[in-house]
């Protein structure tokens, strides 16, 4: 897998982490807390592995195994709320982003 592809695939974990963090604060009936605490610290972690990437900094190893045990967690909370799209969303981009944080690892 190329570098570049890695980076996209961990903005659009990113991304899916901000929609669904958007669509939770509308949640009236449910608490969302945890969905929402878990999007923020993973688009932030899946944005700070991307720039660490970009710069082909050593410690790139590092980030990609917290990333994805970050995206993995934020997707079993995701996948508590099966009924909410975004969190439907949200809940396969981790898990692809995880999938891919560790086959990048091996790789590399």
């Amino acid at each position: 897998m190329e570098k570049k592809e890695m980076i996209d695939v961990l903005q659009f974990c990113a991304a899916q982490c901000n929609h669904c963090y958007d669509a939770c604060q509308l949640e009236k009936e449910m608490d969302m807390s945890g969905c929402m605490m878990n999007d923020q610290d993973c688009a932030d972690l899946c944005r700070l592995t991307a720039q660490v990437l970009d710069r082909d900094s050593d410690n790139a190893d590092i980030f990609l195994k917290v990333c994805m045990v970050m995206c993995e967690r934020c997707a079993s909370e995701c996948e508590k709320h099966p009924n909410m799209e975004a969190c439907k969303k949200c809940a396969e981009a981790c898990r692809k982003c995880a999938a891919m944080c560790h086959e990048y690892e091996l790789a590399h």
